[in-house]
């Protein structure tokens, strides 16, 4: 952990964002590697979820076992691509909550513009995660998270795919106290808001769009 990102280097990781990576892997391949990348973060971003002792019957004796504490989690989509993220966290924790935020990328000047947000109306003393594959300029991210924050969250992690500097810069200016939790950090942006070297649009890749 650098600061106040956990970069989760794992060899299985990497290597299935090797394939992700390639611009000729196919939609298909592309929505699973994606799946199977977020269930290998969602075991590191929750690490540190509360548990408490029960008891219950085994085959054999009574024991004190723990189980998670405390409300539901909360996972929070960035539309459209953060979809695939929480698809594969779900695989996770199935019982999970699942709100919206729909963003875009004014072209011209990168900054977000907010056009769908639905989420549980309770999110006090509940754990949020809000996914993203894309850390880019961080603008999107920024956003939304302000807006969550409106509602008195537990708790908020952001967890993406791909992060650059820029990004995870603009992020930690507006919210020095929400940890990123990412599978790669890249060289750069360029001129068009891109992370470099990257994957391309995840948007797109994922639901076959170009």
């Amino acid at each position: 952990m650098a600061g106040n990102v956990t970069l989760v280097d794992h060899p299985l990781i990497r290597h299935k964002l090797t394939l992700m990576r390639k611009k000729d892997t196919s939609t298909a391949s592309f929505r699973r590697l994606l799946r199977e990348i977020s269930m290998l973060l969602a075991y590191e971003t929750l690490r540190d979820l509360k548990t408490r002792d029960v008891q219950i019957e085994t085959p054999l004796v009574t024991m004190s076992a723990p189980e998670i504490d405390g409300k539901k989690l909360v996972l929070v989509s960035i539309l459209r691509a953060g979809l695939g993220i929480v698809d594969g966290m779900l695989e996770i924790v199935p019982s999970a909550r699942v709100g919206h935020v729909g963003m875009y990328r004014e072209p011209k000047t990168l900054m977000a513009v907010e056009y769908f947000y639905k989420v549980p109306v309770d999110l006090a003393n509940r754990d949020v995660i809000v996914c993203d594959p894309m850390l880019a300029t961080g603008n999107s991210a920024v956003a939304a998270v302000e807006r969550i924050k409106e509602s008195g969250p537990g708790s908020l992690k952001f967890v993406c795919l791909l992060a650059c500097p820029e990004g995870i810069k603009t992020f930690h200016e507006s919210h020095p106290d929400v940890p990123i939790v990412t599978a790669a950090i890249d060289e750069r942006l360029n001129d068009h808001g891109y992370i470099l070297p990257g994957l391309g649009d995840a948007g797109d890749r994922l639901f076959g769009t170009k």
